[in-house]
């Protein structure tokens, strides 16, 4: 009878050999079986390769499996590899960042629950990295931001700020104006066109033309901390093996236990974008960004809006951010009730009548956007030491992983912004891991930007997130009528504002409240990247009539005063 590979190597002596490894889930894996086995006498240099769970040790020649096996954990077994000389260097020389498994090694096993942002930059990455994905999802695929978020909210917001401008501009003396005749369901039709247009190309053809991906439409449930089980749309099960896994299923809008709301036709950001009217009265319930933007929207296309807010508008944020944006909606008619709580809500006769601290409104349709929650009450986490924080999200550490090490969450069901570039950029950091790299998500210099008109973009500190770090800050405001392209717009509605430190001249954060503000806040989040001071910003060149010159103009009033400056004067 023919010996297996595992007995014959026991007998032979060893040098320059390698073996697979079993049991490593994590890089750190690799660097214990790397230390275990350095730690055995007669063995000379050790490599481990975490990605292809293999070991290369020279020396040893008086060794064998078993007793390097008896020097490791006992969670990591080694076993003979057939031609196995070649050490992992080697074998990755002609491998793109020696990513790609070798030949004769079985591609990595991940499987990516989701398809939006964060799981499509995760599979796209993880394929091209050698590795066989399976991509599960329960709903349309591509996830929040191209069917029911980021993609049709600003068309609709787009939509709503031609309607405007055709009613009113700074330059209705000489050119005239009107009101605009709005047809809503040819709207909705582009809209929806556009966003199936993008889901196509951007998600759907992508899965298709990957062979390395994989598509499995159900709903997934962890049942051990490599296995999934996934419930089909027709009631079947598959179970789903994997070497690791990423989540990234995304966040809902959350509702708030107000007493009457269940059961009333009120929207939630999902339901206000799919709307094929414009009610004549909108409440919205919320004060950040959600609220805000389609407040607005539908202001301008027609509704009578009314939003309750806790707090202010935007309380998490710099004050003036607030202040400046009640100003701009009072401007446009949108009534901004402060400090106001609503306590309960009733629904009849096609009418909603919400009773507030304040008193009771009434309105056709009844926005609520009071934040989101994350989906992942049907994986059982608890099941497999997945932790959540307080507010139900998946905690991660800086490489992504989850507390299983080879398990990797990314996108809104975590505790990182909900941005989609921060999920998107998450989930490729997150595939480069599961694949072998050491790779981390660097956010402070993350930019946001509200989409309201004027839009609302910030990076880094504010002074009160300054302060909270203990730090000492020097800061400037600037109104935009001290900005050239403001003046000639005819539109001064807003200001700059940056954050330095105090001393150094550091750049920490900007706050700015702009038309297209978004535009201007990246060269920002790239000054606070490189470590800029204010002095250094404000030498720098600027094309002239750029909203971005603002940041150089508030540069300057550290040290001077713009209005004694000409247009240009650097």
């Amino acid at each position: 009878m023919r010996e297996s590979a595992d007995r014959r190597a026991m007998s032979k002596p060893m040098n320059n050999q390698s073996f697979s490894v079993d049991g490593m889930t994590c890089p750190d894996c690799a660097r214990h079986v790397e230390h275990a086995l350095r730690g055995v006498d007669g063995v000379g240099q050790v490599t481990v390769d975490y990605l292809h769970r293999r070991a290369t040790i020279a020396g040893g020649s008086a060794l064998t499996i078993d007793e390097l096996n008896a020097s490791l954990p006992r969670q990591y077994r080694l076993s003979a590899l057939p031609d196995a000389g070649a050490s992992a260097a080697a074998r990755r020389a002609n491998s793109p960042a020696g990513a790609r498994p070798n030949a004769d090694t079985p591609p990595l096993r991940i499987v990516v629950i989701g398809t939006g942002g964060a799981a499509m930059a995760a599979a796209i990455t993880a394929a091209e990295r050698g590795a066989r994905v399976t991509l599960i999802e329960r709903g349309t695929i591509g996830g929040t931001c191209v069917n029911i978020g980021c993609v049709p909210s600003k068309i609709m917001i787009r939509a709503a700020f031609f309607v405007h401008a055709r009613k009113e501009s700074p330059f209705d003396a000489g050119i005239s104006s009107g009101a605009p005749r709005i047809d809503r369901k040819v709207l909705l039709e582009q809209q929806r066109s556009r966003v199936d247009t993008l889901r196509a190309a951007k998600y759907e053809s992508i899965i298709e033309n990957n062979a390395n991906l994989a598509l499995l439409r159900g709903e997934a449930r962890f049942t051990d901390a490599h296995t999934l089980r996934v419930t089909l749309a027709d009631g079947e099960e598959r179970t789903v093996a994997f070497d690791r896994a990423l989540i990234a299923t995304g966040a809902r809008p959350a509702i708030p236990a107000i007493s009457g709301l269940a059961g009333t036709p009120y929207w939630t950001s999902t339901e206000a974008l799919a709307s094929d009217s414009i009610p004549p009265r909108l409440i919205v319930i919320g004060a950040s960004v959600v609220a805000t933007e389609l407040a607005q929207a539908y202001s301008r296309l027609g509704s009578r809006v009314t939003i309750i807010a806790r707090h202010t508008l935007f309380s998490h944020e710099d004050p003036a951010i607030g202040a400046m944006l009640q100003q701009v909606f009072k401007e446009e008619g949108i009534e901004v009730l402060r400090q106001t709580q609503t306590r309960r809500i009733a629904y009849a006769n096609g009418a909603f009548v919400v009773e507030t601290s304040g008193g009771v409104l009434q309105s056709d349709a009844l926005l609520v956007a009071t934040g989101r929650a994350p989906n992942i009450e049907a994986l059982n986490l608890d099941g497999i030491g997945v932790e959540t924080g307080g507010n139900g999200s998946i905690e991660v550490d800086a490489h992504l992983r989850t507390t299983v090490p080879h398990i990797y969450a990314a996108g809104d069901c975590t505790d990182q912004p909900q941005y989609v570039y921060v999920a998107a950029a998450a989930g490729s950091r997150a595939a480069q891991n599961m694949t072998g790299g050491e790779t981390t998500l660097d956010l402070r210099s993350m930019p946001a930007v509200v989409f309201t008109d004027p839009q609302v973009a910030t990076v880094g500190l504010s002074e009160a997130d300054a302060r909270t770090k203990g730090i000492d800050t020097d800061s400037r405001l600037l109104t935009l009528d001290n900005v050239p392209r403001a003046l000639v717009n005819f539109d001064t509605r807003g200001f700059i504002k940056l954050v330095a430190e105090a001393g150094s001249g550091r750049l920490l954060g900007v706050q700015a409240v702009a038309a297209e503000a978004g535009e201007l806040i990246q060269t920002a989040a790239l000054a606070i990247h490189h470590g800029m001071t204010v002095a250094d910003l404000a030498v720098q060149l600027f094309p002239y009539l750029t909203m971005v010159e603002g940041l150089k103009l508030c540069a300057q009033t550290f040290s001077k005063d713009v209005k004694q400056l000409s247009c240009c004067a650097a």
